[in-house]
């Protein structure tokens, strides 16, 4: 493991963090997701040694570092808004940890030329931080926490101050980064999307402690919590009664309405279904999918490509189509449809 996090609790005149416990293998791509005010940026804080402890322990490369100084434990770290130094040159800001004994002056202009190469912005050394767009502030920020060789990067929100189109560019330049230099990476963020681009493995976190780890695709189809599942933008969360089917299938019943599903637990529980997986059409379905049911569409939201349905059946169903199949099936508010899913679509908790 590259960092391991022990019981971990922060308390700055409130508990921010309690009890987390975390691990970090050696070059993984590692995010962190929570809502504002989660406890997001003071992990990261903890772990770069700007907070005191209040409890537990952090261990990196199988030494505890919880009372190393911030300058000693070689982690590289860049914030949301850049904080690039106003009065000094993009050269100057990146050089900024170089020049404080750590490396020659011809070593450091060697490691400033040859960021800046990678990360495309030799032609920005000159500039000063006021001229630069915000996708360039990023990438000067990234620079300066690369500068000094960190073993670890830590990046606070490093896309939510950027507009779509260059979030995108600047999403993708963080994947071929990490893909190229294998540098263990610790990526705070509130955006579901972004967390599952980027991410190898993943945490969600929320009111100061670690709700759920695991892979995107498990916390994206099998979330532990209706907290988790929320967030992951499952949209379709029921409480319901678990009871035994036929055929190996159990029956998750809502009011009158029973879901088939595939799950050997039983009780008064939860269930998912993520919108991509309900299938919608104006005429009855012939397959082999034990779950269909006739509703009617009574809300559209409109998201430009794509187009949420409101499905009433009761309950109501989140359904997600194509803006090409809304428009070829005329849909309107008060259409009766019909939505078909599969029993393994349907994630019990």
């Amino acid at each position: 493991m590259m960092i391991q996090i022990k019981n971990l609790s922060v308390d700055l005149g409130g508990p921010l963090l309690r009890d987390i416990t975390l691990d970090i293998q050696r070059g993984e791509y590692f995010v962190i997701l929570g809502p504002t005010g989660a406890g997001k940026t003071v992990l990261l804080e903890a772990i770069a040694g700007l907070h005191p402890i209040k409890s537990g322990q952090i261990w990196m490369e199988g030494r505890d570092i919880t009372l190393v100084e911030p300058e000693r434990r070689r982690i590289g770290f860049a914030y949301q808004d850049f904080v690039l130094f106003p009065h000094l040159s993009v050269r100057d800001n990146i050089a900024f940890g170089l020049r404080q004994g750590w490396k020659s002056k011809p070593e450091a202009e060697a490691r400033i030329a040859w960021l800046s190469a990678l990360l495309g912005i030799s032609h920005l050394l000159g500039r000063r931080p006021d001229t630069l767009s915000g996708g360039e502030s990023q990438k000067v920020a990234l620079a300066r926490a690369l500068a000094t060789e960190p073993k670890v990067l830590l990046l606070d929100e490093p896309l939510s101050a950027l507009d779509p189109q260059t979030r995108e560019a600047t999403q993708r330049e963080l994947k071929q980064l990490h893909s190229r230099l294998g540098l263990t990476t610790l990526h705070v963020t509130h955006d579901f999307e972004e967390a599952v681009a980027l991410g190898d493995r993943m945490a969600v976190i929320g009111e100061g402690r670690l709700t759920q780890v695991g892979t995107p695709e498990e916390i994206f189809r099998r979330p532990n919590s209706e907290y988790v599942a929320r967030f992951a933008l499952t949209r379709n969360i029921f409480a319901g009664d678990v009871e035994p089917g036929e055929k190996g299938h159990a029956f998750f019943s809502i009011g009158s309405t029973k879901i088939a599903v595939v799950t050997d637990l039983r009780g008064r529980l939860h269930a998912s279904i993520r919108p991509e997986d309900i299938l919608v059409s104006t005429e009855p379905f012939h397959s082999s999918a034990l779950n269909s049911f006739q509703g009617t569409v009574t809300h559209i939201a409109d998201r430009g490509s794509v187009v949420y349905l409101t499905v009433t059946v009761p309950p109501d169903f989140i359904c997600l189509v194509t803006r090409h199949s809304f428009e070829d099936m005329g849909l309107r508010e008060g259409t009766r449809v019909f939505i078909t899913f599969k029993a393994s679509a349907v994630h019990v908790f």
